[in-house]
């Protein structure tokens, strides 16, 4: 569906007090189009509605005239870089942000990310949640390689035992 019919949609939606539906079309719209701070704008109004000010302040984080306390909120919300980097949703180069305000804010976040990983990062490769030093995981990875384990066995167990019984 194109970007008006969509917006159009998000707006009757509104309209008439479906809010969650107005959101779910936003929300797809700027994962479609990720670098139009329009709809990111428009998202932000949406979760004004709901009252939630890191939301509004993670939409409207490129926006020179954001409100400190949402911006405030985000940023308590997604506390490290790698997670704002995240959070943001920006996709390619700084330079395709429609304003200097929204470069600046993106090269801020991307150059406090490569600081924090400790090597360059792009937005096109933005750091996973998952921790990269390995500390911690193993035994994590171990544990859940050894319950899916124990679950095959299960259903193994109950699935011969139930072909014995059949055969008896």
């Amino acid at each position: 569906m194109p970007l008006r019919d969509t917006l159009a949609r998000a707006d009757a939606d509104l309209a008439v007090g479906r809010v969650p539906v107005a959101r779910q079309r936003l929300r797809g719209l700027v994962s479609s189009f990720p670098n139009d701070l329009m709809l990111r704008r428009r998202l932000a109004e949406v979760y004004r509605l709901y009252a939630e000010p890191a939301e509004a302040g993670r939409w409207m984080y490129l926006e020179q005239d954001r409100d400190p306390a949402e911006t405030s909120a985000f940023e308590a919300r997604y506390r490290t870089a790698p997670q704002r980097m995240r959070a943001l949703a920006w996709r390619g180069p700084e330079s395709l942000a429609q304003s200097a305000f929204a470069r600046e804010q993106l090269a801020a976040v991307r150059a406090a990310c490569s600081d924090a990983m400790g090597r360059p990062v792009d937005w096109d490769t933005v750091p996973s949640s998952r921790k990269t030093d390995g500390r911690g995981s193993a035994f994590a990875d171990f544990l859940a390689g050894a319950g899916f384990l124990v679950a095959v066995l299960a259903f193994l167990a109950i699935w011969v035992n139930g072909l014995v019984a059949l055969f008896d």
